[in-house]
């Protein structure tokens, strides 16, 4: 049976070309949509990537969780071999292979997909998680660690103070405080969430970590540090 995950190859292609992988994702950035279309989700996933063997096995990571209580509900490790070199700007035709084999093997379709990088907070305006939005069609958020591209004014040292990531005059993502006195997250909506329904999120999921739980969990899976998960 199809699912959101079974991607044409084409959104994804990689041909050793970055000419055309930037045309492709300016293509693909303009059917990204910032406007609200889940509401209430029941479930949310999180996903995260990381490597092996030197770099040359991309693993990633995703986690399956109860939207109203954060509780995990499943988690999958999908190992592919790496693609092509690090690019700066092209990150997600790097990664979304793996990212989408391990979310078809979650046991649902998540509403809502938290990625552990950026959405529209990007160059051209597609970070990984707008790449994935757009190439599913389900609602996605980027949080990230740090800026890839925008300015800010100076952000409140409490959880929940913010300002926002401008770059040309536009806003394109949130510079949020997740946690008293710690570095801020940089949310940005990946596709079919507003910005103010992406950093709503992005707390909401939030425990008394920095990163929201469902990032959270998959950076723990991602990176190796959660010894239980698949081998």
């Amino acid at each position: 049976m199809s699912t959101p995950f079974d991607v044409p190859p084409d959104l994804l292609a990689w041909h050793g070309d970055v000419a055309r992988a930037r045309q492709l994702q300016q293509e693909l950035a303009a059917r990204v949509r910032l406007q609200d279309d889940t509401p209430s989700p029941r479930l949310v996933a999180g996903v995260d990537v990381g490597f092996e063997e030197d770099g040359a096995i991309t693993r990633a990571a995703a986690v399956l969780l109860d939207a109203a209580t954060m509780q995990p509900l499943a988690e999958v490790v999908a190992r592919l071999p790496t693609r092509m070199p690090y690019i700066p700007g092209l990150l997600s035709f790097r990664e979304l292979p793996a990212v989408l084999q391990a979310l078809a093997q979650l046991p649902e379709v998540p509403e809502l997909i938290l990625v552990d990088g950026h959405g529209v907070a990007h160059p051209r305006g597609l970070g990984i998680a707008a790449h994935l939005g757009v190439v599913t069609d389900l609602s996605t958020i980027g949080v990230a660690k740090k800026i890839l591209v925008g300015s800010h004014d100076a952000v409140g040292l409490k959880r929940g103070d913010r300002t926002p990531l401008m770059h040309r005059g536009r806003m394109i993502g949130t510079v949020l405080r997740s946690k008293d006195g710690i570095q801020p997250l940089i949310v940005s909506p990946g596709h079919r969430v507003s910005h103010a329904t992406a950093v709503e999120r992005a707390l909401a999921y939030g425990r008394s970590y920095k990163l929201p739980e469902p990032t959270r969990l998959a950076d723990r899976l991602a990176s190796r540090r959660d010894r239980r998960s698949a081998r």
